[in-house]
């Protein structure tokens, strides 16, 4: 069954105009353990996901992407050369996940949270909720359909 998901990237780490390029991409670095329990348990390949760009100008959903790998152990975590590299993390006992994304279409224009919020039947979102900055979250088909049925996705 096909899970729904918002995952956020500072456009400056990695945009979804690089997604565009690439086609397709590892996404690596989540050092949250929340997050990283999604990646690890419960995102599959075929799910849905937004893409986020935060601490843009302005924040948003930008655009649409697929689960393409379940998560599996995130090599940067053993690479002490990486940004994220994590010391306690071993081939043998990995703590940190990532799963492979596929582009799918950038938006025409940014899903402000203040879009979000004006739209009855999605005040539930995570992402709308006081203090939410989990870098990835889950969403429900009602709410990933409506977003698509509002914004013409």
């Amino acid at each position: 069954m096909t899970k729904y998901w918002l995952m956020k990237c500072e456009p400056s780490a990695y945009s979804i105009d690089d997604l565009k390029i690439d086609r397709t991409a590892e996404w690596e670095g989540v050092r949250n353990y929340q997050a990283r329990n999604f990646l690890r348990d419960d995102m599959k390949t075929g799910d849905l996901a937004f893409y986020y760009h935060s601490n843009a100008k302005p924040s948003g959903i930008v655009g649409m992407m697929e689960i393409i790998k379940d998560g599996y152990p995130d090599a940067a975590a053993l690479d002490p050369k990486n940004d994220y590299f994590d010391p306690k993390s071993t081939e043998e006992k990995p703590i940190w996940y990532r799963v492979d994304v596929r582009f799918i279409k950038k938006f025409s224009t940014t899903i402000s949270l203040d879009d979000l919020r004006s739209h009855k039947g999605l005040e539930k979102m995570m992402v709308l909720k006081k203090g939410s900055r989990l870098s990835i979250q889950p969403v429900t088909k009602k709410e990933f359909n409506l977003i698509k049925e509002i914004y013409g996705h």
